[in-house]
């Protein structure tokens, strides 16, 4: 359950003095912060000792130099954190933590002072940012172009590769074939007396008409 409003001095007196008068029964939130700072907004932070039977918290929201306060109220719960809103810009504050039990309220933490931003610096903040998400998408498309053109040339070395595996294959299939041609082709030309082929020649020797000896017949008278 939460409660938030503006007390009235009257009330923030009681509401001390019995954070006094409790003060034995709860120790005050130690390492009380502030993050997620903006012109309008913040979230407060704390921790609490061991072993508090803690089931609350209260938080007092100040301006600097101003005595009106904001009481932030919560119990049923163990969260350590409060968001502050409607904040303004570039203005001081203070605040104050308690921790709630079952006996009273804890005595206060810490005063904590930060000071919002102004919306200049916000904008100029934001723009920056804007910059920075615009250079990093910049960056990641380049990167992305480079890996596609990795992969296409990949892919491409990989077509080539496939490519000669293939003629080499096929190549490699035709040698037998050639050479049982080339086997055919050698016998076919062959002769018994020469088996690397070549013309059978005659073992009778020919007759030369061109050696014949002229015969002379001698007529007597």
């Amino acid at each position: 359950m939460r409660r938030d409003f503006m007390p009235t001095p009257l009330l923030i007196l009681s509401c001390f003095g019995a954070s006094w008068f409790l003060a034995e029964s709860l120790d005050a939130p130690v390492n009380v912060s502030i993050r997620d700072l903006k012109v309008s907004s913040a979230v407060v932070t704390w921790d609490i000792p061991d072993g508090e039977p803690v089931i609350g918290f209260a938080i007092t929201q100040q301006k600097k130099d101003v005595r009106m306060l904001r009481l932030i109220q919560e119990v049923n719960t163990t969260t350590r954190s409060c968001a502050l809103w409607d904040l303004e810009a570039d203005t001081d504050y203070i605040v104050h933590v308690q921790s709630i039990s079952t006996s009273g309220p804890s005595p206060l933490s810490e005063p904590l002072r930060f000071k919002t931003p102004k919306e200049a610096e916000t904008q100029a903040s934001k723009s920056k940012d804007e910059v920075t998400m615009e250079e990093v998408d910049q960056n990641a498309q380049l990167r992305a172009g480079e890996l596609i053109i990795i992969v296409v040339v990949l892919i491409m070395w990989a077509g080539v590769i496939a490519l000669f595996c293939r003629q080499y294959d096929i190549i490699k299939d035709n040698e037998p074939n050639n050479n049982k041609d080339k086997a055919k082709n050698s016998s076919e030309c062959s002769t018994p007396e020469h088996p690397s082929g070549g013309l059978l020649r005659s073992k009778f020797p020919k007759n030369n008409n061109n050696n014949r000896t002229p015969s002379v017949n001698i007529i007597k008278g």
